[in-house]
C-alpha cells in the first residue's frame, strides 16, 4: 500500500502534485474514513495529513479566527473562543464519544460532506471560508460553495483543505446548536439547528440560521434571518419561524431515520427552541 504521512505542508503538496490527478485517499483523523471501507485497512494512495503540526490548532488573526485542518473536535472544546462559536462547541459534544472527538477534525467532518455533518451549520453560521492549498497556490471558498452536495465537494485532485476561516465580522452575539437523534448520544442526527443571534438595545440586530440534515447539504434560512432583523428580542420572537417558512428553505428526504415531513416539522420547532433560548434565556425550554 502506498500511505505517506508527512510532517510539513509543503511536503504533503509536493506528494499529491506527483500524483499527477491520480485518484488518492487524504486522511485527516480517518474516524469516517475507515468506517467505509469494508476492508481491513485504506487501500493506497493515501496521504495522512495528521503529523503535520502545522495544520492543527485555532488562532486568532486581527480580522479572523483560523482554525488548522487538522484541529480536533477536543481542541475546539478546549479552545477559548467567543460566545459566537458556542454552537460549534456543542456540535464538538455531539460528534461520536470523548474518542472520536480526540481524533476527528474540523476539516475532515467538512470533506466528508455528509449531510448530517455537525460542523457544517455551525460554520455556515459563523459565515466561514475553507483555505483550499496546492503546491502552486492557496484559494478560499465560502463554506457555502465548498460542499457541493452528498460526499461532493470543490476540492481539486492536488489539493488539501489546509484551514477554515472564520471572519471577526461573524463572531459577534451568541450562538446555540441543537440536534435530534433516536437517541441522546452517538447518534446521525434527524436534523439540527444553528442559531446566532446579535441582539442590541433588546432587539435582533442580525441572526444567522442554518439547518442541517434535511437538505443535501446544510443551509442558511435566508427568509427567516431577514424577518429576525430589527424585533424584540422577546418571547414571541420564536413564533416568527413558522413551520412553512423553515420548510421553503429545506429538502428533506425520507429514510430509516426520519420521513421528510418529520424532518421538517422537526427542523422548524428545533429552530424556534434555538432561537428561544438564545433571546429568552431566562424561559424554560420543554424537551
Amino acid at each position: 500500500m502506498d500511505y505517506y504521512r508527512p510532517d510539513t505542508t509543503e511536503d504533503a503538496l509536493s506528494w499529491l502534485a506527483s500524483r499527477d490527478g491520480q485518484a488518492r485517499t487524504i486522511a485527516a483523523g480517518c474516524t469516517d474514513l475507515l468506517a467505509a471501507t469494508p476492508n481491513s485497512g485504506l487501500s493506497g494512495p493515501v496521504l495522512d495529513l495528521t503529523g503535520i503540526n502545522e495544520l492543527r490548532g485555532v488562532s486568532e488573526l486581527p480580522d479572523a479566527w483560523r482554525i488548522g485542518a487538522t484541529t480536533t473536535w477536543t481542541d475546539i472544546i478546549r479552545h477559548p473562543l467567543p460566545p459566537a462559536f458556542d454552537a460549534l462547541k456543542l456540535a464538538a459534544r455531539e460528534v461520536g464519544s470523548v474518542q472520536i472527538q480526540n481524533a476527528a477534525t474540523v476539516a475532515g467532518n467538512l470533506c466528508n460532506a455528509s449531510p448530517a455533518a455537525d460542523g457544517a451549520p455551525c460554520l455556515l453560521g459563523l459565515d466561514a471560508s475553507v483555505e483550499l492549498s496546492s503546491i502552486a497556490s492557496v484559494r478560499t471558498l465560502p463554506l457555502s460553495e465548498f460542499i457541493e452536495g452528498p460526499r461532493r465537494t470543490a476540492l481539486r485532485p492536488d489539493e488539501i483543505v489546509s484551514a477554515i476561516v472564520v471572519p471577526k465580522t461573524a463572531t459577534r452575539g451568541v450562538s446555540t446548536f441543537l440536534k435530534l437523534g433516536a437517541r441522546k448520544y452517538l447518534v446521525i442526527s434527524i436534523a439540527m439547528v444553528s442559531a446566532r443571534l446579535v441582539i442590541e438595545s433588546g432587539a435582533v440586530a442580525d441572526a444567522a440560521i442554518a439547518v442541517g440534515a434535511c437538505s443535501p447539504v446544510a443551509r442558511r434560512l435566508d427568509a427567516l434571518e431577514s424577518r429576525l432583523k430589527g424585533r424584540p428580542a422577546d418571547a414571541t420572537l420564536a413564533s416568527l419561524a413558522t413551520d412553512a417558512l423553515v420548510a421553503e428553505a429545506l429538502s428533506p428526504i425520507d429514510d430509516v431515520r426520519a420521513d421528510a415531513a418529520y424532518r421538517s416539522g422537526s427542523a422548524a420547532e428545533l429552530v424556534r427552541r434555538a432561537i428561544a433560548a438564545i433571546a429568552t434565556p431566562e424561559t424554560e425550554i420543554a424537551a
